[in-house]
């Protein structure tokens, strides 16, 4: 079934994570936008090139319905599918004359919306997009996400035959270049600001290969530029790149806030990228605790501890699964030597450290990723200790 980009509009905070729930069942389905304002409506279907407008009409259908409306004529390839917990039939026949192709009621029929979803598949011109998005995100500063995301983009380029692209969701600090030795000319913000419909084409003139073929998305050159990125924008960049690769690596979000939330729906995959620091695992708590009131499916969200080693002081890996009650996905042991010297020098750990056990961890977590039938399973968590109970007993 080929990829089918959602624009979700909502003004039901209590809602939101319902819906997000229900989408989440559907591999077919990404999420490229979450809209709260009607206003925004027109900008944000011009920017997405979506597939489907999943509108909630609740709770006040009236100043919805005509903004909705009067994009069925400029969008005549956007289907807008109206959900409300309303049966009037006044309000379903004004829907469904204004061009809408479904009203759905509430509770949400999950296999109706499906039904519904895979039609518009099946009419979708888009290629496959059958490629996987991973988002690194870090519990903490200074925890090895860039180092993690730019070798683990190496390690999954030297298995798959599908290509790979890393993207430097740091807009201000971000240094994916810097890290991999590669001077852009481009970068994501040329994309998010182009005038240009987005294809094949235009983005490959913007990212840049590195000798081991991986091609990397850099940070906008300028401050100034950060501020003008939406999350919008952002999402239907990777959505282009996922339909262009098997694998799409993101250094990033870079803070878990709002604007995450887009990147958290679109990403098959969250490592979230700890210490065994306590101010790292209490994050690493929070954000799960939020993605679980979020509606965000916290199974696709993995532990990537960084750094393990003798110097970890009273924590431990069995503290911390059972502090968080989940189990590890990939540890990586602690070789500051090896990692700053490959940082310093612009090379990846394959060249750096070949053979070390940094290297070889990161090469493990890509095969867990990539061929996870070859992989290991991990441990099951440990009851939290006394320490730790304490520790966080406040978090």
């Amino acid at each position: 079934m080929k990829a089918v980009r959602v624009i979700v509009f909502n003004m039901d905070e209590s809602f939101g994570p319902v819906l997000r729930r229900t989408l989440q069942q559907f591999k077919a389905v990404r999420v490229v936008a979450e809209v709260d304002e009607p206003a925004i409506l027109p900008h944000v279907a011009q920017q997405s090139n979506a597939d489907v407008l999943l509108l909630h009409l609740d709770p006040t259908p009236e100043a919805v319905l005509p903004i909705a409306g009067d994009l069925v004529s400029a969008h005549p390839d956007l289907a807008i599918f109206a959900i409300s917990e309303s049966t009037d039939g006044k309000l379903i026949l004004s829907a469904m004359r204004r061009g809408f192709r479904e009203f759905l009621t509430k509770p949400l029929d999950d296999a109706m919306l499906g039904e519904a979803i895979s039609k518009i598949a099946q009419q979708s011109n888009q290629s496959d997009g059958t490629g996987t998005l991973i988002s690194l995100l870090g519990t903490a500063g200074g925890v090895g996400t860039t180092t993690m995301a730019a070798n683990l983009a190496v390690e999954l380029q030297d298995m798959c035959s599908g290509g790979v692209t890393v993207v430097d969701l740091d807009y201000r600090f971000g240094q994916i270049a810097t890290f991999l030795d590669v001077s852009p000319t481009y970068t994501i913000a040329d994309l998010a600001h182009s005038t240009e419909e987005l294809d094949q084409q235009l983005i490959e003139r913007t990212l840049i290969e590195h000798p081991s073929g991986v091609r990397v998305l850099s940070r906008p050159t300028h401050f100034v530029q950060s501020d003008t990125i939406t999350a919008a924008n952002c999402v239907n960049v990777l959505t282009n790149l996922l339909a262009m690769n098997e694998y799409v690596i993101v250094d990033g979000p870079n803070r878990y806030d709002a604007g995450a939330s887009a990147i958290l729906d679109l990403a098959d995959i969250t490592l979230l990228v700890i210490q065994l620091l306590v101010p790292s695992v209490r994050n690493a708590q929070r954000i799960l605790q939020g993605m679980e009131e979020g509606g965000f499916d916290s199974e696709r969200a993995k532990l990537l501890v960084n750094r393990v080693g003798r110097e970890s002081g009273p924590l431990s890996l069995s503290d911390m699964e059972g502090t968080l009650n989940k189990r590890v996905f990939q540890s990586v042991p602690d070789d500051w030597v090896t990692v700053s010297n490959a940082i310093n020098l612009g090379e990846t750990l394959a060249e750096r450290g070949p053979k070390s056990k940094v290297r070889t961890a990161v090469q493990d977590l890509a095969t867990r990723i990539h061929a996870p039938d070859r992989a290991g399973d991990a441990k099951e968590p440990a009851k939290k200790g006394k320490l730790l109970s304490k520790i966080f007993s406040d978090a």
